[in-house]
């Protein structure tokens, strides 16, 4: 069993909510990432998303958007992104890490390539944020030969008959955007998002995860109710963005930030 189902059937099993987080590889700088990463650990985090940083993103927010032209600016690119997770596999063999981008960058590598290169550094999913299921049996094809998970997204603008045929081939777990709108964005309506989370998670066994709006302890209560559990990223990029010309206080200060969000869906797991 992979560490990304070994983690998320523990949590289910204790009835723990998942905490998922989300920074970008090489923000501000490429010795930044690994201490962040294991920072976020300590804080409470479950599963880690690293941001492959791309230069025309299709989703992200200001935010997000201005991280990935500092990881570009401090030479970061996709091999430089699996050394990272290969250097933090070091001091951490348990933790999954899943990588978050845009397929032109594994495209440029080649499908099979890039699947044995990231399982060979540790990395445990992947999420194509411009890949449909349609178009995906080649890249899925090599990361379930590499026991990877190709992670899908499901927003409330998808049909349900879209959403069920998204969940036949999901693995890892469902990404159930819960707004319409970008990364970032601040117009979470918790009631329409619960509804259509509590649909999901009775058609699928998988986990089904909560991102998109998700910006502090208190959203991340509300949203967890009827979610297995949240994804966090704007807010986190933030942190380390507001750290400027002090990135050695980024460990601080996102360990402190998860740990609350941690605390808050504590109280929200039954």
């Amino acid at each position: 069993m992979s560490r990304l189902a070994t983690r998320l059937e523990a949590l289910r099993a204790r009835g723990r909510k998942a905490l998922v987080t989300f920074i970008t590889a090489g923000d501000p700088r490429r010795d930044a990432t690994v201490p962040a990463l294991h920072a976020l650990v300590r804080g409470g985090a479950d599963v880690l998303e690293l941001g492959i940083p791309f230069s025309d993103p299709e989703a992200e927010g200001p935010v997000i958007q201005l991280a990935s032209e500092r990881g570009l600016a401090a030479g970061m690119t996709l091999r430089g992104c699996l050394e990272l997770v290969e250097a933090f596999r070091h001091d951490d063999p348990d933790t999954p890490v899943i990588l978050m981008g845009y397929l032109n960058s594994v495209l440029a590598m080649g499908c099979a390539r890039f699947a044995t290169a990231a399982a060979a550094a540790g990395v445990d999913g992947l999420i194509m944020v411009n890949l449909p299921p349609e178009e995906a049996q080649e890249l899925k094809a090599a990361l379930d030969s590499s026991g990877i998970s190709l992670i899908f997204l499901v927003s409330p603008t998808t049909t349900d008959t879209r959403a069920r045929m998204i969940l036949e081939h999901a693995s890892g777990f469902v990404y159930y955007v819960s707004l319409t709108g970008i990364t970032g964005s601040g117009n979470l309506d918790h009631a329409s998002a619960g509804a259509r989370l509590r649909w999901l998670r009775s058609l699928t066994s998988l986990p089904v995860m909560a991102g998109f709006g998700i910006k502090d302890p208190e959203t991340a209560r509300a949203m967890a109710a009827d979610a297995d559990g949240v994804v966090v990223g704007s807010a986190l990029v933030a942190t380390v963005a507001a750290a400027g010309a002090e990135p050695e206080t980024i460990p601080a200060r996102l360990e402190a930030q998860v740990g609350a969000i941690r605390a808050a869906l504590d109280q929200a797991s039954p």
